[in-house]
């Protein structure tokens, strides 16, 4: 692939690279939008995993946290609910002097009562109420549904023009699928991407101006959804999302806010790695045309291409725990009510795991040991639906198209927590 950064874009990650290695270790701080936006973060792990694996920052945007940034650490802390508690969120939100109080408190409220951020056992409980609808079964029964939508919507791509990846194909799929899971009205269904990058994106960067906005969005998203609940509540029960919140044993008597915070987590959860991960498989086959070349030759590698993108992609840059008890990690002192950061996009790059963590290699023996999913009890209620969507919509693109070619350097989210593509111009020269 072609080197499609601009100058100055090529300014900035040199920048980026120089502030990582020149600024005092002591006070490292990896958690830079900006840094994530220009896809100029590497340095700041490459260092953080050679000098300083478990990492304490003491102030940033999002206050004070700590870095864990290798593999095996990362599933230490992901594994240990009982001093790494997920009850007090699971990003990092921005401190009180970025963002209103009023909207810190929002957002607090939110996120304290879906299952993600639950330990054992209201977890355990509540994400077996959802679960089935992304069992095996039922996974079986939608893939053709999937495998038809792929079809019409690459078969409505122009041929020969550019036009932006991000938005006709990756969000297209992944929103008819989650408008499928929520039985959500179809002809509606873009407002589930509105709702989900309003979420994860901060005001001015993504589709809402102001905060003032954002709470007027999130307040319109929640009332839909309490529409749909009050609709399904009094119905049978049936296959969806929401009807199986509404009907659950465990979940049926939940306050509006702890259902509209569960609501948030599927939408996001359902939107952002199936969708980021289309995007990222097209920027990776291009930027190394010699496995393009591979699965062009051999199509059969498209489920391990598929596990391969979500790995050096890693959709979901980070997850968050709050240390309740005072613990000794790694000869680090961890304080309770300190936060403490799993960077899968770090963990993902460790080279003492995975062999070689920077190249893109489709036929890897293990192309599955990633952290993309998380790990433990919060690993990823929906993967084996975000692969299942991947797979479909890759083994659907060679059977249609010699290549798909990347214009110019894509722009990414401005975001430490969704690590993603905002738009992605290409063209496809001819149909096979």
């Amino acid at each position: 692939m072609a080197d499609y950064g601009t100058d100055a874009l090529s300014e900035r990650r040199a920048l980026a690279r120089r502030r990582a290695y020149e600024a005092p270790l002591e006070t490292l701080n990896p958690a830079w939008a900006s840094a994530f936006r220009d896809d100029a973060h590497w340095p700041y792990f490459e260092r953080l995993r050679a000098e300083d694996p478990v990492h304490y920052t003491p102030d940033s945007n999002y206050g004070a946290f700590w870095s864990i940034t290798k593999y095996h650490d990362i599933m230490a802390v992901d594994t240990n609910h009982q001093v790494f508690s997920s009850a007090l969120g699971i990003g990092l939100p921005p401190k009180d002097s970025v963002l209103p109080a009023d909207a810190m408190l929002e957002m607090d409220r939110n996120r304290a009562h879906s299952f993600i951020d639950m330990d054992p056992p209201g977890h355990d409980i509540q994400r077996k109420t959802v679960s089935p609808a992304v069992a095996p079964a039922r996974l079986a029964q939608m893939a053709p549904q999937i495998r038809e939508r792929a079809g019409v919507i690459l078969d409505s791509l122009p041929i020969g023009e550019p036009f932006d990846w991000v938005d006709l194909v990756s969000k297209e799929l992944t929103t008819m699928t989650l408008a499928t899971l929520f039985d959500f009205p179809f002809e509606e269904r873009r407002k589930l991407t509105h709702w989900s990058d309003t979420m994860t994106t901060a005001p001015g960067f993504g589709p809402v101006a102001t905060y003032a906005e954002r709470r007027a969005t999130l307040a319109e998203c929640r009332d839909y959804f309490v529409q749909l609940w009050n609709e399904r509540v009094n119905a049978e029960p049936r296959g969806d999302l929401i009807s199986m919140l509404a009907h659950g044993r465990e979940t049926r008597d939940c306050s509006m806010d702890e259902y509209f915070s569960n609501v948030t987590l599927l939408i996001i959860g359902g939107n952002d790695t199936t969708r980021n991960t289309i995007s990222g498989s097209v920027f990776a086959l291009n930027r190394y045309p010699d496995q393009y070349d591979r699965l062009r030759a051999d199509p059969s590698l498209v489920p391990s291409m598929v596990s391969e993108t979500i790995r050096w992609q890693t959709p979901l840059a980070h997850m968050a725990r709050t240390a309740v008890q005072d613990f000794e990690f790694k000869g680090k002192r961890i304080r309770e009510g300190d936060r403490v950061v799993m960077w899968y996009v770090s963990g993902n790059r460790d080279e003492e795991a995975i062999e070689n963590p920077d190249a893109y290699i489709i036929d890897r023996p293990r192309p599955r040991q990633h952290l993309s999913f998380g790990y433990g009890i919060h690993r990823c209620v929906g993967n084996r639906l975000a692969e299942l969507q991947l797979t479909i919509i890759w083994e659907e693109i060679m059977k249609r198209f010699p290549e798909i070619r990347l214009l110019e350097e894509p722009r990414r989210s401005y975001s430490i927590f969704i690590k993603g593509y905002e738009e992605m111009n290409v063209v496809i020269p001819a149909r096979r």
